[in-house]
This record gives C-alpha cells, structure tokens and sequence, in this order.
C-alpha cells in the first residue's frame, strides 16, 4: 500500500509535467532559450537553498552525496538545456509525449546497469511499438522542416539523459532527502548554466513579454523547487521505471493544452504517433506487472 504522501506527490507530478513543455516553450519566446533557462534555475537555486534554511537541513559532502548531486545535475543541466534548445523548433505537445518513451529507456538502462533480469518477448513488444510511434512523430516533423527533426532528436537526447539520471541516483542509493538531491544538483548546475549563457548570449534580453516572466518564475518556483523534489522523493520510495509512467498521463494533457491554448497543429499523423507511443507504454506496464507476479 502506497504512502497518501506518494500518491498525492505523483499526481501533482502528473500535473505539472502536463503543464511545463508550454511554460518552457514560452519562457524563452522574447528572452531566448538560454536566458529562460538560466533564469529558471537561478531562481530555483534560490528558493530550494532558503527552503533548505527553513527546514534545517544542510548539504551533505560525503562520496556517495558527491555522486548524487552529480547525477541529479546530468538532468537539471544536461537533459534541461537540450530540451529548451529543441523545444524552438517544435510544438509544445511533442516534447511530452516523446518523454514518454522515458519508461522504456529507463528499463533498458536497469536491465543493462542494474542487470535486471527482465526483457522479455512482450517488453521487446512495447519497445517495437514506440519505435514505430516515434518513427510516425518522425514523420510529421519532415513536413515541417529540417529544423522540426532536430527538435525531436534533442528531446530524444534529452530523454535519455533523465532516464540515465534516474537509474544513477538509484544505483548510487545514498539515501539523501529529496530537497538535499536537488539543491546539490542545482548548486552544480547553476554555474554552468552562467557559463554557457556568457558564452553563447550573454546578453540581458530586451524584449520580456508578460508570458515569458510569469513562465520562468512558474518553472523556476514551483517546477524545479517543488517539481523537482517530489520527483527525487518519489524516486526514494519507488523504482525508477515506475516514476517514468507519469509520462504515460501526461502527453495526452500536453497535447490538449497545447492545441487549445498554443494553437498547436494536432494532425491524424501526431495522434497516431502519440497512441502508439502510449500504447507501447501500457503494454509495457502490462508486461511488467504480469512477470512480476511469476
């Protein structure tokens, strides 16, 4: 039986990464992608230190803290920059429902890292069922450019990256709470967020739409402060591909909001794309739950 804590922290996870692939698409319209994203994590480096201050904890420096906080700012650096440098180049909606390939990476990366005993014939079913989903995704963004195709090969990396993330805070197993993981994380991350923006931009953006401010401070309050720590609490109490099935709800949410709020195209080859990719993911839970009761 699940702690009311977990649940409630997995749906507000549910929420929120049904909501962020919009609030980064529009935090660096005006701004640019890197000035959103810099900005973002400044301002939750900020607020996850006063939070640490107010709860009492501190940082912890062993070995084992040391390798966590490097392998949480693979996904806050790593995997945050690639997806807000794709997210110029496609819709909103996409960038959710190619996360939730996000599941089948992770499990490939536990068979492989943690060498889970677990690919069997239905797994490699679902793995063939996203593929052939993500090939049709490939398809839509051709008719959109050049540019619509990079896009989703840097949310593929992006992907990648968090699904890596995940498994090396779980094989680490330093036991640390979540806001510890996360503030360590950013604290690693913040000066190389600094470091590329001087380089590549380094310029204060003169044009800052309303849209722009108030999604930068909703990611960088509430996605990285809170989103971030309930995404590392719910990685302590549960594995690493069940924490990746949030992006089986939430591309259908993203898509919607996209189309409805942003405008965004939703064409036959996007919702053949997205179900298959979802469909891939329901099998694989199905398949998962069903060897883990032989």
């Amino acid at each position: 039986m699940l702690q009311i804590g977990v649940v409630l922290a997995y749906v507000f996870i549910v929420l929120l990464w049904s909501t962020t692939p919009l609030a980064i698409k529009w935090s660096a319209e005006g701004p640019g992608f890197l000035f959103g994203v810099t900005a973002r994590m400044t301002i939750g480096a900020a607020c996850t230190l006063m939070t640490l201050g107010l709860s009492q904890q501190r940082l912890l420096w062993h070995s084992k803290a040391l390798q966590t906080y490097c392998a949480v700012a693979l996904q806050i650096y790593g995997s945050m920059l690639v997806v807000y440098w794709a997210a110029q180049f496609i819709p909103s909606g996409w960038i959710s429902v190619i996360f939730g390939l996000t599941p089948l990476m992770t499990a490939l990366l536990v068979a492989l890292w943690l060498a889970e005993r677990s690919l069997t014939k239905g797994k490699v079913l679902s793995y063939i069922l996203g593929i052939v989903g993500l090939a049709v995704m490939f398809g839509s963004a051709l008719q959109l450019g050049r540019e619509a195709v990079m896009g989703i090969c840097g949310v593929l990396i992006s992907t990648f990256l968090q699904s890596f993330s995940a498994v090396w805070v779980k094989r680490i197993d330093a036991k640390l709470p979540a806001l510890t993981q996360v503030t360590g994380g950013l604290l690693l991350s913040l000066p190389l967020y600094l470091l590329t923006w001087i380089s590549f931009d380094g310029h204060w953006p003169t044009d800052l739409p309303i849209t722009s401010w108030a999604s930068i401070v909703y990611l960088g309050v509430i996605a990285t402060t809170i989103g971030f720590a309930l995404y590392y609490y719910l990685l302590i109490y549960l594995s690493a591909t069940r924490v990746a099935l949030i992006t089986l709800i939430s591309p259908v949410m993203a898509l919607a909001l996209g189309h409805f709020v942003n405008h965004e195209p939703l064409t036959v080859k996007v919702l053949i794309g997205s179900a298959l990719i979802l469909l891939a993911l329901v099998s694989h839970e199905f398949f998962d739950r069903n060897s883990g009761k032989r």
